[in-house]
């Protein structure tokens, strides 16, 4: 089961997502909140494994909430939801240890997708918001030089895909492989590039002209 605590001041979206996770099979909804004021006692009272966060809200915003989670609750995973292309959302969501980035526009079923990819260990991105990222890094942040990781060519081709905005599933259909061995893949170069997240392998990927 997959727990979700969703914090969205927009009631007609944050109602139909928490009836989503609801009526759907292997999710729950541990909550679901219209600003983030009270998150760390929220979290502490009605745990969760992931956090649905919008960034505009009243008083403290989705950026900051990130922070205060990713430092009280580590564990914690946090999926941002946005209406915005804002390139500076997008680094400060990434920076603040945000799992993946997803447009508000986004399909009911892609939600859905996203968590249990999120859950798996995965960091989904809207292709779109993937595509700013890799502008903002190559036009604002000067090459730190190529380091030899070691990888393979295949690990090499799945970070390329996920470079490119693509999730799990998308890579896996992509490359012709099971979902499984895409996931073995991503874990296998986490490792040799010393990350944790897509986020942070993607950012290193472009920073270091690895793909």
């Amino acid at each position: 089961m997959i727990r979700v605590s969703i914090f969205e001041d927009n009631k007609h979206l944050r109602e139909s997502l928490e009836l989503l996770l609801k009526q759907t099979n292997g999710f729950s909804c541990s909550g679901a909140y219209e600003n983030c004021n009270h998150i760390v006692d929220d979290l502490k009272e009605n745990p969760c494994d992931i956090v649905l966060m919008d960034i505009e809200m009243p008083g403290m915003n989705g950026i900051e909430a990130t922070r205060l989670i990713k430092a009280t609750y580590p564990e914690l995973q946090v999926l941002i939801q946005t209406a915005f292309f804002d390139d500076e959302y997008i680094f400060d969501a990434i920076c603040n240890g945000a799992s993946g980035y997803l447009l508000k526009s986004t399909s009911l079923q892609k939600y859905l997708e996203a968590l249990t990819e999120v859950h798996s260990g995965g960091s989904p991105i809207t292709p779109g918001i993937a595509r700013r990222m890799l502008d903002l890094f190559q036009k604002n942040v000067p090459p730190l030089g190529r380091e030899k990781y070691g990888l393979t060519d295949k690990e090499k081709i799945v970070l390329q895909h996920l470079v490119s905005g693509k999730s799990y599933k998308m890579i896996a259909a992509a490359m012709d492989i099971s979902f499984e061995t895409a996931k073995t893949h991503i874990k296998n170069f986490y490792v040799k590039l010393h990350v944790h997240s897509a986020p942070e392998a993607v950012a290193k990927a472009i920073l270091e002209r690895i793909v």
